[in-house]
Formats: C-alpha cells, sequence, structure tokens
C-alpha cells in the first residue's frame, strides 16, 4: 500500500511585500522584473519567467476584473501550448512549498492567482 502524494502549499503574494515564514520557495512569475525593486533587495529564490503570460494576453487583460475568467482561459491555453513553464513550476511545487509572486497591485486578479489555480487543478 502507497501513501497519498503530499501535497504542498502554493501560496500567493505582491513582490513587494516582506517575506513571510511560510513562504516555501518564492517564484517570481511575471514576464518583466518589477518596477522599482533592486534585485539585491528582493526575496525571490527563482523567476520563471516562461511561466508568465504573453506580452499580447498580458496587455489584452489590462488588470480588468471583467475579463479575469477570460484571462484565465486563454492563459491556461498558453501554458498547454508552451508547457515547459508549468512543468517547471509543477515539479517544484511536487517537492516543497511555493510562492508566486507578482507586481500587480490587484491581489485578486492577476496572473500569479490564475497560475495557483492552474497548478492546484492537478
Amino acid at each position: 500500500m502507497t501513501a497519498p502524494p503530499h501535497h504542498h502549499a502554493v501560496g500567493v503574494r505582491r513582490v513587494y511585500d516582506p517575506p513571510a515564514r511560510g513562504d516555501g520557495l518564492r517564484v517570481l512569475v511575471d514576464r518583466l522584473w518589477p518596477r522599482g525593486l533592486k534585485k539585491a533587495q528582493a526575496a525571490i529564490d527563482l523567476w520563471v519567467k516562461e511561466a508568465a503570460p504573453s506580452t499580447e494576453l498580458r496587455r489584452w487583460f489590462g488588470h480588468e476584473p471583467a475579463r479575469f475568467d477570460e484571462f484565465k482561459a486563454r492563459y491556461a491555453g498558453e501554458l498547454r501550448a508552451r508547457p515547459e513553464g508549468l512543468a517547471k513550476l509543477r515539479a517544484l511545487h511536487a517537492a516543497q512549498d511555493l510562492t508566486l509572486l507578482f507586481a500587480a497591485h490587484d491581489e485578486a486578479h492577476n496572473n500569479a492567482v490564475a497560475l495557483r489555480d492552474i497548478l492546484m487543478q492537478d
């Protein structure tokens, strides 16, 4: 009899917020480096640009909450078409807790929230 796989947590946090004790591996999932954040001050363990939405999708979304559900569907399609970023995050998530970091002001409607939802579907 095999034990069920251990499920590690996936958190979401603004990259500008200070790290929390239970963050685990802190992974930036934006395509662009956050404005005004010095690399020396950033508490980022890994930057997985390839898991970020395309520039075109990001511009279309424009952080408009009314477009979030459609954004999530289109983003999931992009991740299926370019699976390397999602595969990297899945492998990391299998081994440890993750915190997906984003720079957007809206903490409920952003690519990290969408990405967490996609990761947790598996």
